[in-house]
């Protein structure tokens, strides 16, 4: 075979690998945008922002309880009176019942976020539904709570994830501002820094108080969650519990007017 040949054998071949490449990464971000993007409606309405005309903010926590850090965040927003949403794993809450009845009882609200955060996508309606039931049954025996929040493991859902959910009653509640991969442990200015930018009136926080219900370090979150806190306080926000923030849209929807912001 000619030299030149042999050249343009291996441009193709690399151009064809090129192509592929490409190829890959398009299917990729189309999967996460269909799957995982927070504003992707395709399988089914879900909850990311609540349009009020008040400057009101919900900060929820995903993949806890994982003491000691979620009772130094619960203990810290109780302190500064500021209700926040936690998204609880159902093994964490029948390894740590006392940290999800504490979050009940200083009037946090509780949402149910899967019992093992498996990529329920991946699952059959009837592992879906089983999820969410154990999960269910173990906050109910936790603090007496009937929950009707839903946040898929990831954000992932499909068709068979809401429609299930829907089913059993319960409201997917996504998020508005941007993971700030808390969970990646970086400096609290840094995951403070990765969610202000991003806050608007009505927006929904999603910080990690847990490692998909097991144990791990999250004390950058708990610093963060005080810097995160203090700085939309100075900006005037007000904060809610995701029922609240609900309340608040239907309030303002029906009446065309804004409520009074809570005290």
């Amino acid at each position: 075979m000619a030299r030149s040949d042999r050249g343009r054998n291996l441009l193709t071949s690399w151009q064809t690998w090129a192509l592929v490449g490409v190829l890959f990464v398009l299917i990729v971000l189309v999967l996460w945008y269909a799957l995982e993007n927070p504003r992707n409606q395709t399988f089914g309405n879900t909850v990311t922002q609540v349009p009020v005309k008040q400057k009101v903010v919900a900060l929820t926590f995903d993949d806890g309880p994982n003491p000691p850090y979620t009772d130094e965040i619960v203990d810290y927003l109780h302190a500064q009176h500021v209700p926040a949403t936690f998204f609880v794993v159902g093994r964490a809450v029948v390894q740590h019942p006392e940290s999800v009845r504490k979050e009940a009882q200083d009037g946090d609200a509780i949402g149910n976020h899967s019992w093992d955060h498996a990529h329920l996508v991946l699952e059959r309606r009837p592992h879906i539904a089983r999820e969410i039931s154990m999960t269910d049954a173990a906050i109910q025996r936790a603090t007496g709570v009937k929950t009707r929040l839903f946040r898929p493991p990831f954000g992932a859902r499909d068709y068979a994830v809401i429609s299930v959910a829907r089913h059993m009653g319960y409201q997917v509640i996504m998020w508005s501002v941007p993971l700030p991969k808390d969970w990646s442990s970086p400096p609290p200015s840094v995951i403070r820094d990765r969610v202000l930018p991003y806050v608007k009136d009505g927006s929904i926080i999603v910080l990690h108080d847990g490692n998909r219900g097991m144990p791990g370090d999250r004390s950058s979150t708990v610093a963060a969650t005080k810097l995160i806190v203090e700085a939309l306080r100075a900006q005037g926000y007000w904060f809610v519990t995701v029922p609240e923030l609900l309340r608040l849209g239907y309030l303002e929807h029906q009446s065309g007017a804004s409520p009074s912001a809570p005290e």
